[in-house]
């Protein structure tokens, strides 16, 4: 799983469009008492649900690797000249 430089801030992006993308949808949102741990989760549950990521293999859903994809899901959704694409 190759890291990228600035992942910390692309899951960041991700989990600011993420908010967005759950409210719209009707799935509910982020409080301000959610631990970052369960945005993570609940987001990439909800990306994989919606099918617009691919799911981890079985015993390999964990914390670190649901962030990886949120920031390969991210990184493919923004603008070629957004900053965090030149990570």
């Amino acid at each position: 799983m190759k890291k990228f430089k600035q992942e910390a801030d692309l899951v960041r992006e991700a989990l600011k469009i993420g908010a967005v993308y759950m409210q719209k949808r009707g799935a509910g949102k982020f409080e301000e008492a959610d631990s970052a741990a369960a945005k993570v989760t609940a987001l990439y549950r909800l990306l994989v649900l919606d099918k617009l990521i691919q799911p981890l293999a079985k015993g390999q859903e964990n914390e670190p690797n649901m962030r990886h994809k949120l920031a390969l899901w991210i990184e493919r959704q923004l603008p070629a000249d957004h900053p965090l694409k030149k990570g």
